[in-house]
């Protein structure tokens, strides 16, 4: 039934635009990378690092990475197009990948940070797939291609955890260097498709125009929920996330037991995306960002109530429906409050406050689980996921108000 669902979903997607499944492709195998780089980065850097509660900087220069390209990228697409800064992305995840495999080989930690903060410079590009979908297809069909190559990342569900377990044992006495190597594969692969893109390039006017000041577009009340929407549903979800496997590891499972959580979890994520923009379409998006942030505080729940498998799965499954409804809604209402010519800054503006928010839950996910403990982590992550909330009604209750205004 999901199978026949989904293939129909796909045949949609490409009827609409092929650009919107290679797309969707691209961004299978960036998150492939991703969901490798989640499942394993903490464990090898619990190996390397002097002290335990340095084993999630790794993963910090990663999202470190993903701050500093984010809003360069995007100025750069601007004057040489979207296809040229893919590619330049992917030529700095290769040579991440190939550090990455190198350091755990030869053991070197400070190698293999530099090697994450490489492979985030280009997550920080990639960024960039789900919005150059949305500029290729006619504008009622907006939420659907960017929930379509969300959707992409359902493959990397699959895929990236399951790699890591098949390949952590390649190289012998060097446990997830072997997985390291495989992004070369992945990342090659993605060159390619990248290439058979269709990408107009950027005309002559969003070249040369600025549109309004950065200020006028930040001062609209719709900017504002749209980027919180978007830091608070990625930024809670990588704090909870990223320390998952630490927490797994303290409470006594096993790695493929950690894969399966994350697997699940990465499900919950992008299983949606098939269906997430028709929703919006349908119930409209504030309405989907209110519900992902219940569904966070779901997660939070369970997590709070138990630490058994089942406990563990279930609230990463809800944790990446929250994140999917959060993040594919506040970039939906992104695209309300810019014109092309501002579009690069906006976006741009957008990926740098988000980013950076994922930098700070990296870096401070693995201390906090080492020094507060896991219940202590996801009551911190409490009040950021209710004042979303609370900012995603009040929009929504005044766009009513101004609605009925102009009726009455």
């Amino acid at each position: 039934m999901y199978a026949g669902s989904i293939s129909v979903q796909l045949f949609v997607a490409f009827a609409m635009n092929r650009n919107v499944l290679l797309l969707a492709l691209c961004q299978a195998l960036m998150l492939t990378g991703t969901s490798i780089l989640l499942s394993t980065s903490a464990l090898v850097g619990v190996r390397l690092a002097d002290t335990p509660t340095l084993a999630t900087l790794p993963l910090a220069f990663q999202f470190l990475g993903m701050m500093i390209s984010s809003f360069t990228a995007s100025m750069l697409m601007k004057h040489f197009g979207r296809k040229a800064g893919f590619i330049g992305g992917l030529l700095l995840a290769l040579g991440g990948a190939a550090t990455c495999a190198s350091a755990v080989y030869n053991g070197s930690y400070v190698a293999f940070c530099f090697g994450s903060l490489l492979l985030g410079l280009y997550n920080g590009v990639g960024q960039y797939y789900r919005f150059t979908a949305a500029e290729v297809v006619p504008m009622a069909f907006k939420a659907r291609a960017i929930s379509y190559v969300l959707a992409g990342g359902l493959i990397a569900a699959f895929i990236g955890p399951n790699l890591a377990n098949l390949t952590r044992d390649v190289v012998a006495d060097a446990q997830f260097a072997g997985t390291y190597m495989s992004l070369l594969v992945v990342y090659g692969l993605s060159m390619v498709l990248v290439s058979l893109t269709r990408i107009p390039p950027p005309g002559d006017f969003e070249r040369s125009s600025g549109g309004r000041s950065i200020l006028e577009i930040i001062w609209q009340p719709t900017f504002f929920v749209a980027v919180f929407s978007a830091l608070v549903g990625y930024g809670i979800m990588n704090l909870v996330m990223v320390a998952t496997p630490l927490a797994m590891q303290g409470c006594g499972f096993q790695f493929g037991q950690t894969a399966q959580v994350i697997q699940w979890h990465v499900v919950g994520m992008f299983l949606p995306s098939f269906f997430t923009g028709r929703l919006i379409e349908r119930y409209g998006v504030l309405n989907i960002i209110v519900s992902g942030a219940l569904f966070m505080l779901a997660c939070i729940a369970i997590n709070l109530h138990g630490i058994t498998f089942i406990h563990f799965v279930s609230a990463l499954a809800f944790l990446g429906l929250g994140w999917n409804f959060m993040f594919i809604g506040g970039t939906t209402l992104l695209t309300e409050v810019y014109t092309p010519a501002e579009k690069a800054k906006t976006q741009g503006l957008n990926d740098f406050i988000v980013s950076t928010t994922v930098t700070t839950t990296a870096l401070s996910s693995g201390y906090l689980n080492y020094e507060f403990g896991w219940r202590t982590l996801n009551l911190v992550a409490v009040p950021a996921v209710v004042l979303a909330l609370l900012a995603a009604c009040w929009l929504l209750f005044r766009r009513r108000r101004t609605a009925f205004q102009e009726v009455v």
